[in-house]
């Protein structure tokens, strides 16, 4: 794969002036190549693309646009495999995580956008005056590597759908999919402008697109940290911004006959993707009397999650994506044994026989009280705190008690339990036993954890403009 190159215009172009880093696969610790960064000007050249080609394509029918996110998608069919593999390669992740969710979520994604496009009504008559949806214009789109595909496809699905234009900033650490994509938007026949790439770090490409006067939108997956810097440099335009950020989720295990399952699932779905993902149930609280039970099922099931080469389907979890964060996450669990929480799993290093790649440990720590480092920041590693509480005013104020609020989790037997505890909980998807609606429900978080919304109607609604015509 080329990745000197960015896609400007409908064409392959070198970059402005030459400047590359190195593409690192975190299980060999090896470079598997070098990925041209970019710059202002390179920015520049890409939104004056997008906006040439947003006065035609804005006006494109609605058949017009299904037809094309069906092409794509028939064509991300043919290249499922060459997905996977980049995935796999950039961010070690596992053949089950990589050929599975991981690649599979971007079929998913483009699905329900053709759905939800097909059904969306861009005019209507409300009362006495007409209500028309236009799409905003050029919208800059910045994502993480940790869901890559996800995180891509969830922007320009709707992106494109909405007739809007778009000039995406893919993850420097994890760009090997995103130049897939870019391939298969080409194969499809996207016209010329509507979709440009340019790689690059945030504090240069990702700076320039938030301060780009010809950007009318910029929408943002990473740290709170990062969200900040393009809510910050995006005012100056006073564009609109979409940002869905950090998380550090509870999980509030009830006391009922369904505790060692809700403890088990907990544990594993911490741990899955390596503990990378920004809406893992990190916080368990499990009921005070019933914490010495929850350690015993806790370790049992840590016991069992296979760490290791992720070419191996008997790998449950592979490598952090790089040597920064092998190295951040090092550093929380030993803030939580400084902190004096009680190590039950894990702890520092890395697996023994994994001497080479950046694996850790899945780790768990008991008697963690609200206020530990471990308890409030996001680890972005498979570590897991169990605390206790008291009663449902106990575990929904310790819940509760974050800066963040993407998601929460409320695990147990009786329905309407559950939904008592959810009604209660201060994050924009509360997963109750686990569940997921996929790419149908709206993604995005309370305070800190960013606003708006993605996927779906909701995710569609975030690239349009609201018009309302009045009078005679």
């Amino acid at each position: 794969m080329n990745l000197s190159k960015f896609y400007i215009d409908g064409n392959w172009v070198d970059p402005i002036e030459p400047n590359s880093i190195p593409v690192i696969n975190p299980a060999s610790e090896e470079s598997i190549g070098n990925v041209s960064i970019g710059s202002k000007e390179d920015v520049d050249k890409a939104v004056q693309a997008a906006r040439n080609a947003f006065q035609s394509f804005s006006k494109t029918l609605v058949s017009e646009r299904v037809e094309l996110l069906t092409e794509i998608r028939n064509i991300y069919k043919k290249r499922f495999d060459d997905i996977a593999t980049a995935i796999q390669t950039e961010m070690g992740a596992p053949n089950s995580l990589a050929r599975g969710s991981q690649a599979t979520v971007g079929l998913s994604h483009l699905k329900t956008a053709i759905r939800v496009l097909e059904n969306h009504k861009f005019e209507y008559k409300h009362g006495s005056y007409i209500v028309r949806h236009e799409p905003i214009g050029v919208c800059g789109l910045i994502t993480p590597w940790n869901w890559p595909i996800n995180q891509v496809v969830s922007k320009l699905a709707p992106c494109l759908a909405s007739g809007c234009t778009a000039v995406l900033k893919p993850s420097e650490i994890a760009p090997l999919s995103s130049m897939v994509i870019a391939e298969i938007f080409h194969e499809a026949g996207v016209p010329k402008g509507v979709f440009n790439l340019v790689n690059g770090l945030g504090p240069v490409v990702g700076e320039a697109m938030s301060n780009h006067v010809g950007i009318d939108m910029m929408s943002f997956t990473g740290s709170t940290r990062g969200g900040i810097a393009v809510a910050r440099a995006s005012a100056n335009s006073v564009k609109r911004v979409c940002q869905e950020l950090g998380g550090k989720s509870p999980n509030i295990i009830l006391d009922d006959e369904n505790f060692k399952i809700s403890v088990s699932e907990g544990v594993k779905s911490c741990m899955s993707n390596t503990g990378q993902s920004c809406n893992a149930p990190t916080r368990m609280l499990v009921p005070k009397k019933r914490y010495d039970e929850a350690l015993e099922i806790a370790i049992e099931a840590n016991n069992k999650i296979v760490t290791g080469d992720p070419g191996s389907d008997k790998t449950d979890i592979g490598p952090l994506v790089s040597e920064t964060q092998y190295i951040k996450v090092q550093k929380l669990i030993q803030s939580g044994l400084d902190n004096g929480a009680n190590l039950i799993s894990g702890g520092l290093g890395k697996p023994q026989g994994l001497e080479t790649g950046y694996y850790v440990k899945p780790t768990i720590f008991g008697g963690v009280s609200n206020d530990m480092e471990i308890a409030r920041e996001e680890i972005f590693g498979p570590v897991l705190s169990i605390i206790t509480y008291n009663d449902f005013e106990d575990a929904i104020d310790i819940a509760n008690d974050t800066e963040y609020g993407l998601a929460a989790y409320v695990s147990g037997a009786d329905p309407n339990e559950l939904m008592k505890y959810a009604r209660e909980l201060n994050a924009g998807q509360i997963h109750l036993n686990y569940g997921s609606a996929g790419s149908d429900a709206p993604f995005g978080g309370y305070k800190q954890s960013g606003n708006g919304r993605e996927k779906a109607e909701w995710g569609l609604e975030e690239y349009l403009e609201v018009k309302a015509i009045m009078g005679k």
